[in-house]
């Protein structure tokens, strides 16, 4: 099983670029062979909040079908973040984009102070995926500032935790402490995806990386470049490449 993360900078607003950017780490993704490839927290729209309602997609929104046909060509799950309206409520979303040509959505279950003034928190969108006989579960960024949120996961059997977030540098300290730590109490590997560039005016920390279930960091990238953090199961054992874009 190979596994990527997907560092962006997002350019703001601006779908039809962050898309084909999209576009061009999943080919580079699928030529390093991998099954899954994950993208930071709102990574289609860069991270907005008074701005998501004009950037809001729909469940069935026809702006993912590349992305639908690119998860097919290439046997690929794509897990790609956006504004997602669902009855009639705005959440901070994720699609989870399958190569049997089924779409599912994760919604952020708890929010960061100032998001709940636009977007909904929900516990109802949750799905579970199974790659090579290991559940993968999901999580948007202040998820994990909840410990309450990968004990749930765990108690579902998760074998991989994947994290799409947008945390700045003051806040990446406590992600990586937190991630590390679910990582070794619960026995879960752990896959995290943060921008390296400016979002909604603020600069992210990049870094983003992988822990194996023992809580060991495998690789992790730095804090300014874009490109992919790939890790390859092999046996108990993780190898890693990074490549930068």
């Amino acid at each position: 099983m190979i596994l990527a993360a997907a560092q962006t900078k997002p350019k703001r607003g601006d779908i039809s670029a962050n898309l084909l950017n999209h576009y061009h780490l999943i080919d580079l993704a699928a030529q390093n062979g991998a099954n899954l490839i994950a993208f930071p927290e709102l990574s289609i729209t860069g991270y907005e909040r008074e701005n998501a309602e004009a950037l809001i997609f729909t469940e069935d929104d026809y702006r993912i079908d590349h992305l639908k046909e690119l998860s097919v060509r290439n046997n690929m799950v794509i897990i790609a973040g956006a504004p997602i309206l669902i009855d009639s409520k705005m959440f901070i979303g994720e699609f989870i984009i399958a190569p049997d040509d089924s779409v599912s959505i994760y919604t952020k279950q708890f929010l960061h102070e100032g998001e709940d003034d636009f977007f909904q928190s929900s516990l109802a969108h949750n799905p579970m995926i199974t790659i090579k006989d290991q559940n993968i579960s999901f999580a948007i960024c202040a998820d994990i500032d909840n410990p309450l949120h990968p004990e749930n996961a765990k108690k579902r059997d998760t074998d991989i935790y994947i994290a799409s977030i947008f945390f700045s540098p003051n806040g990446i300290p406590n992600a990586y402490r937190d991630l590390q730590n679910y990582a070794e109490k619960h026995r879960m590997n752990v896959l995290m995806s943060n921008f390296s560039g400016e979002s909604w005016g603020s600069p992210s920390a990049g870094q983003s990386a992988f822990w194996n279930n023992k809580g060991e960091l495998v690789a992790q990238m730095n804090d300014s470049d874009s490109g992919l953090l790939l890790v390859e199961k092999k046996g108990d054992d993780w190898t890693s490449k990074i490549i930068i874009n």
